[in-house]
């Protein structure tokens, strides 16, 4: 029954990545858009730390867990979140909801693990409006929307050199389509000009992990993490249209293709720096953990330079993330509140982003629950239950405050394939 679950989920990948709108997020207007959390709702809900291994559960972000692996897991998330957009004048609420990642990740020997799946890695959805005053004293009316986004699909191996100490790769592909449109209408003024840009990307990216998690006295552990995640080097088709359409009728008076080969902007790369996290936590099996990571990313060279960005600059980006769980108690046979995994997070993120000269930055609060599905103990399939609570940005400088809420559902079934039957 658990196979054909999982097979299920995979048919609908395709239609559910491509389906959702991502983002309804304005600083998805800037970069590649909105950038993903690429982590189960387990781990999100520790406030994102991604050192932690077991038996029974995939881990997105560290490939070297899969050495760790002893059942053939199935996992699959899904997201909700509202916001509330603040500005110094005005306030707007927005809600979306996403399919976040569908993931398979099995035993295929001795200290060795393989995965595989499929996440989104950025979106872009927004729809900003800007008023202004020309030289001439006129008003002036700009719209800024886009949709699209990237996937991801990946492919994981983990193995255990030697007792306690396991490495892992995992490999990328990237792939996506971003849509930008820009409008702009001059009292009294008939037509309204506009500017279209679409760009089709792909590209590939790895990610690389060394967990060292020695035992002491037989029952506490020691968990430390090292992952890089090298540079993405992707590459960008690009199409412009510009022209005029009636602000009466939205006729399209005037439509040009832009030769942008002249300009040198029919195909341009785009590289998305490499990312280092450390980590470092300490535990008991199956009882309790805490554990603490620190990320940073050389964000200073990014650039896109077909989609340029007044007021937009970077700075080297950095994420602190503190969080961990704790079961009652695992084996009991009447409680079934004492077989719950009680997770909780924090996560402070200094973005590298910085709009008219002001950085964005993002503070989020996380905890949930891990429900065991079977109602007696030993169960290893659950269903993944978590909230964030948090804030990115300001309403100086004139920018966006986003206040959210958001609710995590996430599955993770486990099966036993590759085991030799030793009776027939």
């Amino acid at each position: 029954m658990i196979k054909k679950i999982g097979f299920t989920i995979a048919f609908l990948a395709a239609i559910g990545l491509n389906a959702q709108d991502g983002s309804v997020s304005p600083y998805s207007f800037f970069g590649i858009g909105d950038l993903r959390t690429t982590s189960t709702v387990e781990n999100q809900m520790m406030g994102g730390v991604g050192m932690y291994a077991d038996s029974i559960h995939i881990n997105l972000q560290n490939p070297a867990a899969y050495g760790k692996l002893g059942l053939t897991a199935y996992s699959g998330g899904i997201s909700h979140q509202r916001l509330t957009l603040n500005s110094a004048s005005l306030e707007e609420k927005s809600e979306v909801t996403n399919l976040d990642y569908l993931a398979l990740g099995f035993k295929i020997g001795d200290g060795l693990g393989l995965g595989f799946g499929i996440m989104p890695y950025t979106s872009v959805g927004y729809n900003i409006l800007s008023e202004s005053v020309n030289e001439n004293g006129v008003d002036v009316v700009s719209t800024f929307s886009g949709t699209g986004g990237l996937n991801k699909a990946y492919l994981s191996l983990g193995y255990e050199l030697i007792k306690d100490l396991t490495v892992g790769v995992t490999a990328n592909f990237n792939f996506g389509r971003l849509e930008n449109a820009r409008s702009q209408s001059v009292r009294d003024v008939q037509l309204t000009t506009f500017d279209n840009r679409t760009s089709r990307i792909n590209g590939m990216d790895f990610n690389y992990a060394v967990n060292y998690t020695p035992t002491f006295k037989e029952k506490y552990t020691l968990y430390t993490s090292v992952r890089v995640n090298t540079q993405a080097n992707l590459s960008s088709r690009n199409t412009r249209q510009i022209g005029s359409f009636s602000a009466t009728s939205s006729q399209t008076i005037v439509l040009n293709d832009v030769n942008l080969n002249a300009l040198g902007l029919e195909n341009t790369e785009i590289k998305i720096p490499t990312r280092t996290t450390i980590g470092l936590g300490y535990g008991e099996n199956k009882k309790w953990f805490l554990g603490a990571e620190y990320s940073s990313q050389g964000l200073s060279s990014f650039t896109n330079a077909f989609v340029d960005v007044e007021n937009l600059r970077y700075k080297d980006a950095s994420t602190i993330a503190f969080g961990g769980y704790y079961v009652p108690d695992y084996t009991s046979f009447r409680n079934y509140l004492k077989r719950v995994t009680y997770r909780a997070g924090v996560r402070m993120e200094n973005s590298g982003m910085i709009i008219n000269d002001t950085e964005i930055n993002n503070f989020g609060i996380t905890f949930g629950l891990g429900l065991p599905l079977s109602s007696a103990a030993g169960g290893f399939s659950n269903i993944n239950l978590g909230f964030e609570i948090g804030k990115r940005g300001t309403t100086e400088m004139m920018l966006i405050e986003e206040n959210y809420f958001k609710v995590n559902i996430g599955l993770s079934l486990n099966d036993r394939w590759f085991v030799k039957r030793k009776i027939n």
